[in-house]
């Protein structure tokens, strides 16, 4: 008898933390997480990281953050940045205590422009900076190997008029680039996947 593998976010284990920021999340109406699957998704690729260096850009309100603290090791060490102060707040009261992490308030953009000596094994691009702008200096942060992962490549009910056009600028740029390899998935909300070559 053959099962067909069925894919439901009731059977995902979540991340420690993720319930309380959850729940303080939605006390401020904050509408802007990722999905479960997503979340689950970058569990899984920090886990192929030891030592890893990783770059969030858009904590919120730190649920991402949260898939990606569980699987690094005691070696790894975290960089999200967002810059909203109300945001990082809740980030920062619940998962900030992990001295793998360093949450920064900061204008993202500006901060990718200004430290391009760093290196990354894994981004996850959930903001405008390093996704919509300034990409070319967000993927000179990545090491060779490493994954540069964004979501809502799909049309999503909170998007304003004129985004897809977005959307599909910033694909046809990935597509020319030749440092590159990319998979675009028709999945959760629609999640690229980069790996510089």
């Amino acid at each position: 008898m053959i099962v067909a593998l069925q894919m439901n976010d009731k059977d995902i284990v979540l991340p420690k933390y993720y319930s309380d920021i959850k729940a303080a999340s939605d006390q401020i109406g904050f509408s802007m997480p990722s999905d479960l699957q997503t979340g689950s998704l970058l569990r899984t690729l920090v886990s192929s990281k030891r030592h890893g260096q990783f770059l969030e850009l858009g904590t919120g309100t730190g649920l991402s953050l949260t898939w990606i603290l569980e699987s690094m090791d005691s070696q790894s060490r975290l960089l999200t940045i967002d810059n909203n102060p109300l945001f990082t707040a809740i980030a920062g009261r619940l998962a900030g205590g992990d001295p793998r992490v360093t949450i920064l308030c900061a204008d993202a953009a500006a901060w990718i422009v200004e430290n391009q000596q760093q290196r990354f094994d894994l981004i996850f691009a959930d903001a405008w900076p390093g996704k919509y702008i300034v990409l070319t200096e967000t993927l000179a942060l990545l090491q060779p190997g490493g994954f540069y992962v964004i979501d809502d490549m799909l049309h999503q009910p909170n998007w304003p008029e004129g985004h897809q056009d977005n959307v599909d600028r910033l694909v046809a740029q990935l597509q020319m680039r030749k440092d590159i390899r990319l998979t675009l998935m028709n999945w959760s909300t629609g999640i690229a996947i980069v790996t510089k070559i």
